[in-house]
């Protein structure tokens, strides 16, 4: 492809779809949120193909997660406002209508749940009567009664499946990204039997029920490395795995009468599909999946066919259908909608180079095509930091873009990613600036061994955790970069760990470190400890309405930078929070972050 032969509008002309999929009762229907109309809006299509319907029309609330009540008759959705992430609920049909409230707590997250199966009662989990403490609420639909039936405290409480009778309902307890217990209550007897009793750090994710009612499904990563799928038995009040790769299980879907069991695996980042006839234990004939990410998962009622959100490095996240007994895979959506031949576009490579203390550090390089001579290289961090950089379309085409500019990108899951093991996840802890520094600083010498790499052009870039690493990498390598974007990240880590939402307060000692007991370590470990020593200019992007990383995590560092005499450029978003959700404002951030690389780092940068 010849350089310039896109506009920048062209990638990111998109149409994504996030991981909330679900099907009717019935089997007809998908329901399913896109940004189509420039906001995150609930949809429904038709399974097997057809003609799509916007439920909801909102312009400044963010549909986040959708559910059909049990008899199809409606569905309940999770939303919030300009990315406050004080998430509410409510109820509309699926003929159509107007979201109907049924939380009105607006300074306060709710999160849904699941109906129980007579459909009388939704769960969802919420911090309304505590902003400390999320708990898990049983909502009966047709008298507004609220049940608090779990413990609160200690942990992020969320519910889990009822049992086909209802008689049972499981919560699990989440006290770190490394930690959880799972629950199960009796609802006759009131017993709540403590699943996973366990010491260390272990995580338990429950499922669903089998249809007998006799256990429940859950990933599993006691004693192993990575999340396998285990069976819990409610009689005898044991689990055991069933099935242990040497990768996670990321999700699983059942069929309504449990006969087929479909999951995915992560196998170094890229998504494979999984799955079992449970009545014969026959494997299903399953398609080879394109390089990419499966978000999410849901197999069909009849167990006949299996929807799912697939992101590739040259297509966005697009809604498909699987037809479990062909093994035919069709898209429902379309997520694409710039005229880019994906020939044109470029897949990454799978690679890993050695850090300071010879562990291999996986990364996904992208290199441009038909671009001779040495080009400039941005290195991307990803946010998290228990997260992974994923074979996917980043940033709303912005990889994509500046690959078709002539640029390179490294990608990196630096230690404390997620996907290669708890081991490697728990490396972070405690230790934000520490040894995952010396990776990123063992990322741009791998870069600067590579031939076509321009060593005088190397750019580091980041959002959220990757904005910390980024402001790090500038305040404590700066030798390494010609210039830096920082996309909501913290800035100073005493007044971070002061600031996050209530909810999770409870967590940041054992995360971060602890304001008070740990304050010279988190000091020392601060970009804006270091501020003084960075060389090139930056650009800064922040939400106002940011609940994660406040507003003033960037303004601190913004200020200091101008108080020296510094380059930095800075844009504060009014209308967004932890990111942008409006198709507008994400665009124009994408658009601000490549018109400044190519400003500072090609030699004719694009027209305006």
């Amino acid at each position: 492809m010849a350089k310039g032969k896109y506009r920048f509008e062209q990638f990111t002309a998109t149409r994504i779809y996030t991981g909330s999929i679900d099907y009717s009762p019935d089997g007809k229907q998908i329901a399913h949120i896109n940004n189509a109309t420039g906001q995150f809006n609930l949809w429904l299509v038709p399974s097997g193909g057809g003609y799509p319907r916007q439920l909801t029309s909102y312009t400044d609330n963010t549909v986040r997660a959708a559910i059909w009540s049990r008899d199809g008759n409606m569905l309940v959705f999770q939303a919030d406002q300009n990315g406050d992430e004080f998430h509410q609920l409510y109820t509309i049909s699926p003929l159509g209508g107007w979201g109907s409230p049924i939380t009105q707590k607006m300074d306060a997250q709710h999160y849904l749940g699941g109906f129980s199966h007579d459909g009388s009662i939704l769960s969802y989990a919420a911090n309304a009567r505590d902003e400390r403490n999320v708990e898990v609420v049983l909502y009966h639909m047709t008298t507004g009664e609220k049940e608090y039936p779990f413990p609160s405290g200690g942990g992020l409480w969320v519910p889990g499946d009822f049992s086909r009778d209802d008689r049972y309902i499981i919560a699990m307890k989440y006290t770190s990204n490394l930690n959880s217990d799972v629950y199960v209550l009796d609802r006759q007897t009131n017993e709540l039997i403590h699943c996973t009793p366990h010491e260390g750090h272990n995580l338990y994710l429950p499922a669903m029920w089998s249809p007998d009612g006799a256990g429940f499904y859950m990933l599993a990563n006691e004693g192993r490395d990575f999340n396998g799928l285990a069976y819990y038995t409610l009689a005898d009040r044991t689990w055991k795995y069933v099935e242990t790769p040497n990768y996670d299980i990321e999700t699983l879907s059942a069929s309504k009468d449990g006969s087929i069991l479909v999951w995915v695996v992560n196998e170094g980042g890229a998504s494979k599909l999984y799955g079992k006839n449970l009545k014969t234990g026959a494997a299903l004939t399953l398609p080879a999946v394109p390089l990419g990410q499966i978000d999410n998962l849901a197999v069909s009622p009849d167990g006949k066919r299996a929807a799912m959100i697939l992101a590739q490095p040259t297509e966005a996240a697009n809604l498909w259908e699987i037809d479990l007994a062909t093994g035919e895979m069709y898209a429902l959506g379309q997520s694409m909608i710039g005229g880019v031949d994906p020939a044109d576009m470029v897949e990454p490579e799978l690679i890993e180079f050695p850090t300071f203390d010879g562990r291999m550090i996986p990364a996904w390089l992208y290199r441009p095509k038909h671009v001779t001579g040495q080009v400039p290289v941005v290195l991307s961090i990803h946010g998290g930091p228990d997260a992974q950089e994923r074979p996917r379309y980043m940033y709303n085409g912005l990889y994509q873009y500046l690959l078709s500019k002539g640029f390179g990108i490294l990608a990196p899951n630096i230690r404390g990613s997620t996907g290669y093991g708890k081991t490697y996840q728990s490396l972070i802890y405690r230790d934000w600036g520490g040894a995952e520094l010396k990776d990123i600083e063992h990322a741009a010498k791998y870069l600067r061994s590579l031939d076509w790499v321009d060593t005088n052009r190397i750019a580091v870039y980041g959002g959220s955790f990757g904005g910390f690493a980024t402001l790090s990498a500038l305040t404590r390598l700066p030798e390494y970069w010609a210039l830096g974007v920082d996309l909501v990240g913290p800035s100073n880590l005493i007044t971070f760990v002061q600031s996050v939402p209530p909810s999770w307060r409870s967590m940041m000692a054992g995360w971060v470190g602890d304001h008070e007991a740990d304050r010279d370590f988190l000091i020392e470990r601060s970009p804006i400890t270091h501020v003084d020593n960075i060389r090139v200019p930056l650009l800064v992007i922040q939400g106002a309405k940011d609940p994660r990383v406040v507003k003033a995590e960037s303004d601190q560092m913004v200020e200091r930078i101008k108080a020296n005499g510094g380059d930095v450029r800075y844009y504060v978003d009014e209308q967004e929070g932890h990111g942008a959700t409006r198709r507008e404002n994400s665009i124009k951030w994408m658009r601000m972050v490549s018109e400044y690389m190519e400003e500072y780092l090609l030699d004719e940068p694009s027209p305006n």
